[in-house]
Parts: structure tokens; C-alpha cells; sequence
């Protein structure tokens, strides 16, 4: 039978209403794990190491010393405290960081709502102790994670054009704002979760990060995929538009079971820019491994019946074999 304009129009409707079910189905179900997670008791306490050593001196030092032993190593005398409580610079970063900091409200807005989610996943998870303090601007530690301790420099999140940042490289001073921290400490707990890849293979460290950025997507709902993977929301367009030639490029040169060590520094570690060594390398992001690694992993997830804990154990070859990944056009 020869399909009338009313036959074509009857059939593209009740697709379209299939896939418009499919879809509420998905956000009621997203939804009801949202509220689930919400309703999970979780009490963190916060101690602002910074402003206890910002209002300490030589008196209360030794009283300082005794409750955060953790923070003064033995092998420092007292004079070394001393002279940096009274240290110019140390002052102005103390200063800065209350402004920016003033009460522990926002910290705690990011912070509970990140470990409820991490207890809905692994329910093993327990609360960290949180301890804030200042670093020097130790932007390569800005979130540590000791045991049931949770560090974090809040000098490290002053906001991108922050004066005390000037000296440092673009590619690192955009990430060290306020609405970074929730990223950061999600990718220092992604890490104690994951299992390291079994192959020194270029696949097996993009699927690696992109295994901790699907659990960014899990654990921070209301972040951008820019701040989860610590892109501008240029470079991560520019990420989606070039999709298709990146990944192309991967095939052509035989990237994915390379072990050449070079192709970390060129497509995996924080850089200005990646590596293609084509003229488009000054317009791309770097990390752009790891962006195609989460759409692998993304797509594996979309078309397999698994669980997270399983995804963190699962080898970078089955996940790639079984994502049937193909980039957007």
C-alpha cells in the first residue's frame, strides 16, 4: 500500500510522541533519584583553619599548634610560624580569602549536596572532616584528600582575573574560582573510586578520565560540562563543534593503542592548548583526551545495562567495543 501525506504525518506523530514519552520517562525517573538523594541525612562540619591562624599570634601559637597538629610540621621551629603570621603577603592572602569567604554558607551549599550524591552512589562513602586554609597559591594542591580529612586552599579560588594570579598561565588561573571547588573535590574522591587502567594505551587513560568525568555528571547535576571537565564555555564549544574531525584524527594516526608518552602532554594534562600539530592547535582547549574519553564512556552507559561501581572496574576496551561511540556531526 503507497503511503498518503496523511500515513507519513500519522507516523512521524507517533514517533514523536513515543520519543516525547521516552523523555519524561527519563526526567521522572532522574527526578525521583534527585529527591532520594536530597533526603539523605548528611552533617559536615567545616573548620576554618585560615581564620583560626589569620587571628592567631606568638602567644596562642602553641594552642594553635596543639589542636591542628596536622598543619605544623615537626621539623619547622616556632620562628618559621612566627615570621608568617606577620608575613605582608600572608596577611593579604588571609584578607582576600575572608572577602571571597566570608561564612562557611556557600561552601556548605556545594559541599553537602556533592557527598549526598556520593553516598547514593557508594554507599560506603563516608564524611570527610573539612578543613579550609590558605597555601601560598599552591594551585597543583588546591584540594587534598588525607584519610577522613578534606583539605582545601581557599586561596586557590579567588576568581579568574584575581590579582594574586597575574604571574600564573591562563589555562590554570580560569579554574581558580568559587564554583571550581565542587569540581576539584569530585575529581579527588572520583580517583579513590577508579580502577587505574590494566594497559599504558592512549584509550585506556582517555577512558580513565572520562570514567572520572561521568562521575562528575552523576555527582554534580547543576554544574556545566564546562566546569566538570575545566573548560570556558568557548572552549567547550569549540570541543562539540570540532567533535567528528578529533576524532578522526585519532583513527587516522592510529592513536588509541599507541603507549607513546608524548600523547599525554598532548591531549590529557591541563595545557594551554592541545596538540594536533595543525594549525588549529592555538584555537583548541587542551585535555581534549580526556572530552572524548566521557563521550565514550557517556555513550557506553546510554547503551548498557550497568552500574557505576561496575563502570569503575570495567577494562577501556570493553567500554570502547561496547559504547559503539560515534561523534557528533
Amino acid at each position: 500500500m503507497a503511503l498518503t501525506n496523511n500515513n507519513i504525518f500519522t507516523m512521524v506523530k507517533y514517533c514523536a510522541l513515543i520519543l516525547l514519552g521516552i523523555f519524561f520517562f527519563s526526567c521522572n525517573n532522574e527526578s525521583k533519584v534527585e529527591k532520594e538523594i536530597e533526603e539523605i541525612p548528611m552533617n559536615v562540619e567545616i573548620i576554618r583553619f585560615d581564620k583560626e591562624f589569620a587571628s592567631a599570634s606568638a602567644e596562642t601559637l602553641p594552642k594553635l599548634k596543639a589542636e591542628f597538629p596536622a598543619f605544623f610540621p615537626k621539623q619547622y621551629n616556632d620562628s618559621i610560624w612566627i615570621e608568617k603570621l606577620n608575613d605582608t603577603l600572608q596577611n593579604q592572602l588571609e584578607e582576600e580569602v575572608a572577602k571571597t569567604f566570608s561564612n562557611e554558607e556557600a561552601l556548605e551549599q556545594t559541599l553537602i549536596p556533592l557527598f549526598q550524591h556520593l553516598k547514593y552512589y557508594f554507599p560506603k562513602f563516608t564524611t570527610p572532616l573539612v578543613v579550609t586554609t590558605t597555601s601560598d597559591v599552591d594551585y597543583r594542591n588546591k584540594v587534598i584528600l588525607a584519610d577522613s580529612m578534606l583539605v582545601i586552599g581557599l586561596d586557590n579560588y579567588l576568581g579568574a582575573e584575581h590579582r594574586f594570579y597575574e604571574g600564573i598561565d591562563k589555562y590554570i588561573s580560569k579554574e581558580m574560582k568559587p564554583a571550581q571547588i565542587g569540581p576539584d573535590v569530585a575529581e579527588v574522591y572520583a580517583r579513590q573510586y577508579i580502577k587505574p587502567p590494566s594497559k599504558a594505551t592512549f584509550l585506556g587513560q582517555i577512558i580513565y578520565f572520562g570514567k572520572e568525568l561521568y562521575l562528575k555528571d552523576l555527582w554534580l547535576p547543576n554544574a556545566t560540562d564546562a566546569q566538570k571537565i575545566g573548560y570556558t564555555d568557548e572552549e567547550y564549544q569549540w570541543a562539540e563543534e570540532n567533535e567528528e574531525y578529533m576524532w578522526r584524527y585519532f583513527i587516522e594516526k592510529e592513536l588509541l593503542y599507541s603507549t607513546d608518552p608524548k600523547l599525554g602532554a598532548r591531549f590529557i594534562t591541563p595545557a594551554p592548548f592541545s596538540k594536533f600539530y595543525l594549525e588549529i592547535d592555538n584555537e583548541s582547549p587542551g585535555m581534549l583526551g580526556r572530552y572524548l574519553g566521557w563521550k565514550i564512556v557517556r555513550a557506553y552507559m546510554e547503551k548498557n545495562d550497568t552500574d557505576v561501581q561496575r563502570l569503575m572496574i570495567t577494562d577501556a576496551e570493553e567500554i570502547f567495543t561496547n559504547s559503539k561511540y560515534k561523534p557528533k556531526k
